[in-house]
């Protein structure tokens, strides 16, 4: 193990305690009371925010902020204000402080902090900042620390869980994602007006304007990651977790007790007390009644181990390095730190033959390592990290061990653009951040002066971009501007309703009437705009009567049918059809959008859209309407009732067998009064071929989609199909004989051919010409034939002169008269209702 501190006989003193202890402001105290001093924070954007209030004291000159990739370094600086891994340890200083020791723990990053707590020490003082849990360790580790503990100034009080709409003002809503961190900023700006947005990847000027807007009052809400429970110091009185679990870096887990008090104690500012809570009451992202009194009490376990990694390695070769890396600590308190990304990208570039021919001798090696230190800003991961490593120690092992200057120039030109969204300008200022750490590194490039003020402007104008990309997708400026302009008069609100049907009131939009729809557009729906929202819905009520009085007169060309049997009205969704009495007879909902119209209007637009339906029928599908009267015509006869009554229910066309019984008793008269309607009572089928015009049988479809019953139309002109493809069955028209699908009317015309073309019972040969222009094949042709009554003639019967290829067919005749039972199909329940008993004698 490296050896501990030796930098002086100065006092150490470890303050312990829980957040809003002022463990921070008396730190920065101690160090501007000593002529020099470092203070080692975790977070970029809390040195950053200690370093403007020592410049404030002690002027720009003297005062250094040094983090990975931002450096102001003065000449004269003598206070030194870092992130733990950019602590300058070979600097003697007076005084040095190590903020947030008890992140030793951290599997990540805790073996940085460990060797700062056990190597870093100021020549007069030294101050340890931490929770009170690391206090074994520090009293083992370093036993000549004085432990003090401060209480919190305030208390800090369970709320219980709320939703987020319920939340109170100058709340922080804590996330674990950037993803969740954007989605609840989103619910907040559609339901409060906006937040404040702050991330631990976000830049000290993109932190600072977002936290500005938060103190300034312009933003009552502020969504942050966890990085918000690492001292940023900002007014917040409830802190609401949006869950208790985060991602680590190697799995899911639940928050600790001590991280959980650690996010919750930024409620509460000095004297002022503050509550936290949870989203929901109940789940894994609910408190437990144990973590709950623990935060209150502040009462969290002891930790039992810090992580460890050689601080100060061996440098003579490259496996030196690596086993000095791996070393393991002493037996302790001390734990083997896991493979952090810097040794696993060593590890990597160690198996390449060209690194180690490279990396010889201790400055090499020393390179080597400075290069897979590089951070991975990106977050892409092992192996592309490890070749973009790669890529810059080669260049830093040859020639001058300078990156090319072109090179550089241009991954900072691809970068500089502030075109994108929200997640494209961080992903942005993310690979910044990598090539602003390389600026940094004095030897790394021919002029790093240069480079490292491009990539901060760089950093600047994306941080500034990012600011504004924040602002205007979670925060509703122009609501709160106008609501403090009209006050509470809702009727001064001058709602107006664009030509495309946007509603706003003077330049803010609101939402959109889509026909009687209001729809509220998604940055409307803020607590603050009820009063703006309540006023349009007023005042729209002009305007929906209107259209509706519109829709009341509409000619028919503006009205449509939907394939599901809905109404259309301006390319909007007024109606919709529901099964009825009979298939002819649907019933006609208004929909639910017109209920703002009074019940005059209502009905006045229904009746419009009924005739509307009426006449479409008697266009397009008369017969159905007139079978639909037949069907109840008190003085019909019951087989004809039967007939009318399964036919409409059949869409208008039917097949034959399964009303035959009552077909064949028809009287003469009552077939005429069929034809007289358009029916043709064919052998095989009975149907009006008026319904197999395009427009009538998609009617016929909508109408029989309305009752449940899917029959999709045959395609426009065909005249067979191929069995299975879609319209090939005879609700589509098209009758399947065999591998084939003929449509109705061309059954009946071949039907009339075969018998104007036979003699009696003697074989016959019907003209093939129709059946080969409709395109029947032989097969179909022959199962038409034989369900029509006629069967292949024998060669006894054709003659020994008849042609072999050419079939002939002979009559079957018809079966003797009988009485016919009503067979058990549809026909059934229209026979009950008609009081026939199926019994009439049947005639030819």
């Amino acid at each position: 193990m490296s050896a501990r501190a030796t930098a002086g006989d100065g006092r150490v003193t470890a303050v312990l305690g829980p957040t809003n202890t002022g463990k921070t402001h008396l730190a920065v105290e101690r160090l501007c009371g000593h002529s020099s001093g470092i203070i080692g924070f975790p977070l970029r954007l809390l040195a950053r925010e200690v370093y403007d209030r020592v410049v404030a004291i002690k002027g720009p000159g003297q005062v250094a902020l040094i983090t990975g990739e931002e450096k102001i370094l003065p000449s004269d600086a003598r206070w030194f204000l870092c992130t733990a891994e950019s602590m300058p340890l070979d600097r003697e200083v007076s005084f040095l402080a190590l903020d947030e020791a008890q992140l030793g723990a951290d599997p990540e990053r805790g073996h940085v902090f460990t060797d700062r707590l056990l190597r870093a020490r100021g020549r007069e003082e030294t101050m340890i900042l931490g929770s009170a849990a690391i206090r074994p360790l520090v009293r083992a580790l370093v036993p000549e620390a004085e432990i003090v503990e401060r209480p919190r100034f305030s208390t800090l009080t369970y709320a219980g869980a709320r939703k987020i709409s319920r939340l109170p003002k100058r709340s922080a809503i804590v996330a674990f994602s950037a993803e969740e961190v954007y989605a609840v900023a989103e619910m907040l700006r559609r339901l409060r007006g906006g937040a404040a947005v702050v991330m631990g990847a976000l830049s000290p000027r993109t932190r600072n304007a977002q936290v500005q807007m938060f103190q300034a009052g312009e933003v009552d809400y502020l969504v942050a990651t966890d990085a918000i429970g690492m001292g940023l110091n900002m007014d917040v009185a409830h802190v609401a977790f949006a869950s208790l679990h985060k991602f680590d870096g190697r799995r899911n887990r639940r928050l600790t007790v001590a991280e959980m008090a650690q996010i919750a104690g930024r409620a509460g500012r000095h004297q002022r007390d503050g509550t936290f809570g949870a989203l929901v009451d109940e789940g894994p992202g609910a408190f437990g009644p144990e973590e709950v009194l623990a935060i209150e009490e502040h009462r969290f376990p002891k930790l039992d181990n810090l992580y460890w990694r050689e601080g100060a390695p061996d440098f003579a070769s490259v496996d030196a390095l690596i086993a000095s890396l791996e070393r393991k600590p002493e037996p302790g308190v001390l734990r083997a730190a896991p493979e952090a990304i810097d040794l696993s990208v060593l590890k990597r570039l160690a198996d390449e033959s060209w690194v180690r021919d490279r990396a010889r001798g201790v400055a090499m090696v020393k390179r080597l390592w400075a290069a897979c230190g590089v951070p991975d800003f990106r977050k892409v991961g092992l192996d592309p990290h490890a070749r973009f490593v790669s890529r810059l120690f080669g260049h830093l092992s040859e020639g001058k061990g300078h990156l090319p200057h072109q090179w550089f120039a241009d991954e900072i030109a691809r970068l500089d653009t502030v075109a994108g969204d929200v997640e494209t300008i961080a992903g942005r200022i993310a690979a910044a951040r990598s090539w602003a750490y390389i600026a940094h590194r004095a030897d790394w490039l021919a002029d790093p002066a240069h480079w490292a003020e491009r990539t901060r402007g760089l950093e600047e104008r994306l941080s500034d971009a990012l600011h504004q990309g924040l602002t205007q997708r979670f925060v509703d400026k122009r609501t709160t501007a106008l609501m403090r302009q009209i006050g509470a008069d809702v009727g001064a609100l001058p709602v107006t309703v664009g030509p495309g049907g946007e509603v706003s009131v003077e330049d803010h939009h609101l939402g959109r009437l889509d026909g009687f729809r209001f729809t509220v557009a998604p940055d409307a729906r803020a607590t603050d705009k009820r009063l703006l929202l309540a006023a349009a819905e007023k005042r729209l009520k002009g305007e929906r009567d209107r259209r509706g009085a519109a829709l009341a007169e509409a000619e028919d060309a503006g009205v449509t049918l939907g394939d599901a049997g809905e109404l259309h009205w301006g390319g909007y969704r007024v109606a919709t059809l529901a099964p009825g009495p009979s298939l002819a007879r649907p019933r006609l909902l208004l929909d639910r959008d017109l209920d703002c119209l009074d019940k005059a209007l209502r009905e006045r637009v229904r009746g419009r859209l009924e005739r509307w339906v009426g006449d479409r029928l008697k266009v397009r599908a008369p017969t159905l309407p007139l079978l639909a009267d037949v069907a109840r015509d008190a003085v019909a006869s019951p087989e004809l009732r039967v007939v009318a009554g399964v036919l409409e229910a059949a869409g208008g066309i039917a097949a034959r067998l399964g009303m035959r019984a009552a077909v064949e008793a028809l009287e003469p008269a009552e077939r005429k009064r069929l034809r007289g309607i358009g029916v043709t009572i064919g052998a095989l089928d009975l149907f009006d071929p008026r319904l197999l015009k395009p427009e009538a049988a998609r009617l016929r479809a909508v109408l029989m989609s309305v009752r449940g019953e899917a029959v999709t139309p045959a395609p426009a002109g065909a005249t067979v199909l191929a069995r299975g493809v879609a319209g090939a069955v005879l609700a589509s028209g098209f009758r399947p004989l065999g591998a084939q699908a003929v449509r109705v009317d061309l059954v009946e015309r071949i039907a009339r051919a075969a018998h104007d073309a036979r003699h009696g019972r003697a074989p016959f040969m019907p003209d093939p010409a129709l059946s080969v222009s409709i395109g029947l094949e032989p097969e179909t042709l022959a199962r038409l034939m034989a369900e029509l009554g006629f069967r292949a003639a024998s060669r006894d019967q054709d003659g020994a002169d008849a042609p072999p290829a050419v079939p002939r067919w002979v009559w079957r005749g018809r079966p003797p008269a009988r009485a016919v039972a009503v067979m058990p199909t549809p026909d059934n329940a229209f026979a009950a209702l008609a009081g026939w008993t199926g019994t009439r004698e049947r005639r030819g």
